[in-house]
């Protein structure tokens, strides 16, 4: 498990060369500024430590983790375990209200569909990446791209299960790296307390500090059936954290957007914000409406609505930071000098990707609901309906395997069928009122936004109407059941041609209209812009020379700050909470009632134990669950949040107002001791059962 030391001498790209602040930067693992670190926390930190903390790191779905013991056991965040715990729940038996809380590792249960995989290996494939684009423009040049980087997967990983390779975009285009992961496909729940431990305060605490929340959750790797052994993993530190100390955040960052130009950005908060932010808007209205109708209604929605809130409010901090005047002037000013030093070069990509920008506004709202898969925003095609998911997999995967691997659409590249599979066959229940109401819901705005007369709503909805088209789709198809699923999968193009399955025919008869806007998105706007973002990153390496880090794109990246609070307007508070602020705050009633089990502990709970702390850490979205780690590279808490005025984060970094909100590990040592009592895995963290106080 070898990792490739040295960036390409070509990368030495600056995200904010003129003003980056000395915490600022997601860094990738082979490009990690050690010595500046070193100088700005007073630390001592080697390649060594590095390689222990990559190890140690774990991708686990859209969030992020770390190994904490010798036995598999990770640990990540409460909120992303939640589609797991609601997998295993039912309404007689609701594992967010009373915890999941196994007595051994023989309880321990399945997570349906999960995988976990961990960072081996990087390499870079630039040359042949920019090679294979070299001459063509429009959908050539995509294609093109797309099928190198499949081959250059399959060269890797060839049909091994066990391993997955990713060809990943750094700087926009101007590098590309090989990520070797190794894969772990059985993720089993070893831990996850009451929701309302987890998520005390609701929404109106989310993306706020000071915070009470105990957002942890156990998993394990399995393999074979049995816990996979991890000698590379974070040692547990179960005591208080210290003010001022250095802290490293390892996670998987989602995506930042701080290299875009400010004619990009301007797309981005006149169009992409505030179509995501209005239509999400009235999906939460409708499922919260949905979940007042019942205890059972409510159980099936408090995931997906976590979920919303979740994104509505990011949304709102990102929309506040484009529309700040101060933040866009500093944006400005830095593409300003960008621009004076590049202007010797005679290369003008502002003004090609200038140009795509009209071209952008016009066609996302078509590709957002119709397609998905922009890179600007969140909608989700169906309103994220699991039904018309599979149906959708099914059917382009039927067509796309007819083709030679690097002839299809990159999702189904060979190299990359074992995990659309795992999804595919996973068993997860389904509900069909909320596969329902994410259709209808849908079908309305699609129609709102495309207008009634476009061809593709047409389409669409044919002669019926939102509400009776979804809910027969929903009443006829048999898609819930795996085995129809896998026999459909395996029929391949004849089965699904051949399927009287409502769901699957629906699927097959807007394909066409939804193949044709990602055509018109990836010819028209993706391509131009790929090709101008490369010569763009080229701009900056020779404007700015050796330097620092890439946007977020999902894939693991080492950030780093201080143990510290925040004094700014709007955003003053001191670095910690202890469980005495905690019953403080308490009223009894939703959202400050406390979980039933941590009341019942509260005596044998010391109230000076620190909850949660803030950090001044460099993350965004995907960064939930990733381990903080300090100097020693024990692990002393995870990630679950930032503050809202963090959000603009995804542009720029500001450390006056960056505070990554991290939940201690002395907090959940606490939980898992002294409140759920679970005394053999307090034991395989190496600490005494006996509570100290």
């Amino acid at each position: 498990m070898r990792l490739a030391l040295l960036a390409s001498a070509a990368v030495v790209a600056v995200a904010f060369a003129t003003s980056a602040g000395a915490e600022e930067g997601m860094w990738t693992y082979d490009n990690f500024p050690i010595a500046r670190a070193n100088q700005t926390l007073g630390t001592n930190i080697d390649q060594a430590f590095l390689d222990r903390v990559r190890l140690s790191s774990v991708k686990f779905g859209g969030c992020s983790a770390g190994v904490v013991s010798g036995q598999g056991l990770v640990m990540t965040n409460n909120h992303c375990v939640a589609t797991c715990v609601a997998n295993l729940s039912t309404p007689q038996i609701n594992y967010a209200e009373t915890g999941f809380l196994p007595k051994s590792r023989e309880e321990e249960l399945k997570c349906p569909g999960a995988t976990a995989e961990i960072l081996t290996d990087i390499s870079d494939v630039t040359e042949r990446m920019h090679k294979a684009g070299a001459g063509l423009e429009g959908q050539a040049f995509t294609q093109a791209r797309d099928a190198e980087a499949g081959r250059i997967e399959s060269e890797a990983c060839g049909t091994d299960p066990k391993i997955r390779c990713q060809v990943v975009s750094l700087y926009r285009g101007g590098q590309f790296k090989l990520y070797k992961y190794r894969k772990y496909s059985d993720v089993r729940l070893a831990w996850a307390p009451e929701d309302r431990a987890a998520t005390f305060g609701g929404d109106l605490d989310n993306f706020s500090f000071p915070r009470f929340a105990i957002d942890a959750a156990f998993i394990r790797l399995y393999e074979d059936g049995k816990p996979v052994e991890t000698p590379t993993h974070f040692a547990w530190n179960p005591n208080k954290p210290t003010e001022g100390e250095a802290v490293f955040i390892s996670g998987n960052p989602g995506a930042t957007q701080r290299l875009l130009t400010m004619d990009q950005l301007t797309t981005i908060r006149d169009v992409v914000l505030p179509l995501d932010q209005l239509i999400a808007s009235e999906l939460r209205g409708r499922l919260i409406r949905y979940s007042e109708e019942g205890e059972e209604q409510a159980f099936i929605a408090m995931d997906p609505i976590v979920g919303l809130e979740n994104t509505y409010k990011r949304g709102r901090g990102r929309m506040a930071a484009l529309i700040d005047p101060a933040f866009m002037a500093r944006k400005a000013e830095q593409e300003a000098d960008f621009r004076a030093r590049a202007a010797a070069s005679g290369v003008d990509p502002w003004s090609s990707l200038s140009a795509v920008q009209p071209v952008a506004r016009e066609l996302y709202p078509s590709m957002a609901l119709l397609e998905g898969g922009t890179g600007l925003g969140t909608t989700s095609v169906a309103g994220g309906s699991q039904l018309f998911s599979y149906a959708r997999t099914l059917v382009r995967g039927a067509q796309e395997r007819a083709k030679p691997s690097d002839q299809r659409l990159p999702e189904f590249a060979d190299s990359r069928l074992s995990g659309v599979e795992s999804r595919l066959f996973a068993e997860r229940p389904t509900y069909p009122e909320l596969e329902q109401i994410r259709l209808e819901w849908w079908l309305s705005k699609t129609r709102e936004w495309l207008t009634v007369d476009n061809p593709s709503v047409r389409t669409l909805l044919g002669k019926e109407s939102p509400e009776g088209l979804s809910a027969r789709l929903v009443a006829g198809t048999t898609l819930a059941d795996p085995a129809v699923r896998r026999t459909l999968w395996t029929g391949g193009l004849a089965a699904i041609q051949a399927s009287t399955d409502p769901m699957i025919q629906y699927a097959l008869a807007i394909d066409a209209d939804a193949r044709a806007v990602r055509d018109a998105w990836e010819t028209r706007v993706q391509a131009p812009t790929d090709r101008a973002s490369e010569q763009l990153a080229a701009a900056r390496f020779a404007a700015y020379g050796n330097a620092v880090y890439p946007d977020a794109t999902g894939t693991l990246r080492l950030t780093y700050g201080k143990v510290e609070g925040s004094d700014v307007p709007g955003q003053r508070f001191a670095a910690f909470t202890t469980f005495a602020g905690l019953w403080d705050r308490a009223t009894g009633a939703e959202p400050f009632a406390v979980a039933p089990k941590l009341l019942a502990a509260k005596d044998r709970i010391d109230p000076n134990a620190v909850m949660d702390m803030a950090v001044s850490t460099d993350t965004i979205g995907g960064s939930s669950g990733s381990p903080a780690i300090n100097a020693r590279g024990e692990i002393i808490g995870a990630n679950f949040d930032s503050t809202v005025l963090t959000q603009r984060n995804a542009y720029g970094y500001d450390r006056a107002v960056n505070r990554s909100v991290i939940v201690t590990t002395q907090a959940v040592t606490v939980a898992l001791r002294d409140v759920y009592g679970l005394d053999h895995l307090v034991q395989e963290l190496g600490v005494s059962p006996d509570r100290e106080r």
